[in-house]
């Protein structure tokens, strides 16, 4: 259960699970977190050819890396929070009065399920659930 205190929701959101970065060029970009670390973890079709990276001793966030396309631009496109029970969760954002909530839905090339929302300035942030 989670508790709402103002406009606060306690207990909803877990630690972060990724970033997705669009880069020029993703395979550079994936070249790059190479020399500081990370470690790939897969590679997907997703968004075109996409870079899973994580930290090399395991403990952080994933990077998910995308080449830009069409009228995108390089930089941070979302940041993902880790949750157990993704409908639930889904839910109370629902009932927080969340802008532009959408999902939750299955994305069959990363076998993840999420939700996206738009914080006040419109940045997309996502909750995803692992399948499991």
């Amino acid at each position: 259960m989670f508790t709402i205190i103002g406009s606060v929701l306690l207990g909803m959101i877990g630690e972060i699970d990724h970033i997705e970065i669009e880069a020029s060029d993703a395979s550079e970009m994936a070249e790059f977190l190479k020399k500081l670390g990370y470690e790939e973890l897969r590679t997907t079709e997703h968004h075109g050819e996409s870079f899973e990276l994580e930290p090399g001793d395991g403990d952080g966030p994933l990077f998910e890396i995308h080449t830009v396309d069409g009228e995108e631009v390089p930089g941070i496109n979302h940041v993902a929070f880790a949750v157990d029970d993704i409908d639930e969760v889904t839910e109370q954002l629902d009932d927080a009065d969340i802008d532009s909530l959408i999902g939750p839905y299955d994305v069959e090339e990363t076998d993840r399920t999420i939700t996206n929302f738009r914080d006040p300035d419109g940045r997309r942030f996502q909750v995803v659930s692992d399948e499991e």
